[in-house]
């Protein structure tokens, strides 16, 4: 009797799409974007229209039944009315060395990543005030993701892109985590990387003993118990940022 050998899902690590490649007939390759353990973002042209997008296409290892694209695009479609979340548009497949790859559409936002910002900065780092009209604006926009009891799951520097910065600050997030329901510990995990990319904007470990009192209030010395004890969720750092007095 004849053993079925089971269908291993192809890995693919890179695709390399080169600049001016045409990708389903309708979509061209402006450039790459970035990368990552699910799979590569690109800037594409729909050629119809000339409308520039930002196009993730997502390695078949990771993404096995189209389970990830799927879950990406409906909680993408649930955060549609936050304004700081980048909006989704559509998903689409093409042929890649013979594999079929699922990849998402969506909105493209000109920025900086908030890394690449603090790195232009002196001493790589911004001062206190501005700090915090960074961390206000941060969890102004992920208030209104944890209003729906969502999260984001993997805040730092390198996925927030700043639109506009100076007294206050215009920011979307990328590569949100999406592997699993809503939990009370992501919305908490949420928070503390909120406060984290807080902590790294103003220099980290290296300034944190010269930082104001006020800083130190918010920071809690990077304590999760202590800062859970305070902000349970970013609407309570927003409140406490626009109640909080300087000395």
């Amino acid at each position: 009797m004849a053993v079925k050998k089971k269908n291993k899902t192809p890995r693919i690590d890179s695709f390399d799409f080169y600049p001016g490649r045409v990708l389903a007939g309708k979509y061209e390759v402006m450039m790459q974007l970035g990368g990552g353990w699910e799979g590569e973002v690109y800037l594409i042209r729909e050629m119809a229209t000339g409308i520039e997008r930002t196009a993730k296409f997502f390695f078949p290892q990771r993404n096995v039944r189209d389970k990830a694209v799927k879950y990406y695009a409906k909680k993408l479609h649930k955060l549609r009315h936050c304004p700081i979340v980048i909006q989704y548009i559509t998903q689409d497949k093409i042929t890649h060395s013979r594999v079929p790859i699922s990849f998402l559409i969506s909105e493209f936002v000109e920025g900086e990543l908030l890394s690449k910002f603090l790195d232009r900065q002196p001493g790589k780092r911004i001062m206190p005030f501005q700090a915090i009209h960074l961390l206000h604006a941060l969890s102004s926009g992920m208030e209104s993701i944890h209003r729906i009891h969502e999260y984001h799951g993997d805040l730092h520097t390198d996925n927030i892109i700043l639109q506009r910065y100076g007294l206050g600050f215009d920011m979307k997030l990328i590569d949100m985590f999406q592997w699993s329901a809503p939990r009370s510990e992501n919305i908490r995990d949420d928070v503390l990387n909120m406060i984290r990319v807080f902590y790294d904007a103003l220099g980290g470990q290296k300034h944190y003993a010269k930082q104001p009192d006020e800083v130190k209030a918010i920071c809690c010395g990077l304590k999760s118990s202590l800062i859970f004890k305070k902000f349970r969720t970013a609407r309570h750092i927003r409140e406490y940022i626009e109640t909080m007095e300087w000395h």
